[in-house]
């Protein structure tokens, strides 16, 4: 049961910041339609999250810094749950 925990948390934790990643990418393009085709499904996954972040943090010289702080706390949260040292990992090497 871990085994597979830690390969779906990784992946997971991993897919979660490429969609972030590629957030950070669009805010370039603000001509990108969300609603359509492959950009919709990028939106769904992250839009529930960045949007209570931007209440909280404010576009910084017009710049939505949001998806950048999703990155960094996702990819904390991967590093210390499945990462080398991370948690789930040392639990598998006692096991």
């Amino acid at each position: 049961m871990l085994p597979l925990l830690h390969t779906l948390l990784g992946f997971g934790l991993a897919f979660w910041t490429l969609t972030f990643l590629v957030r950070i990418v669009l805010t370039w393009y603000p001509a990108v339609n969300p609603q359509s085709g492959f950009w919709f499904l990028i939106f769904l996954f992250t839009e529930p999250f960045l949007a209570p972040t931007r209440r909280i943090i404010a576009p910084i010289g017009g710049v939505d810094v949001t998806p950048i702080v999703w990155v960094g706390f996702v990819s904390l949260s991967r590093e210390l749950l499945v990462g080398q040292q991370g948690v789930i990992s040392q639990l598998l090497v006692k096991l």
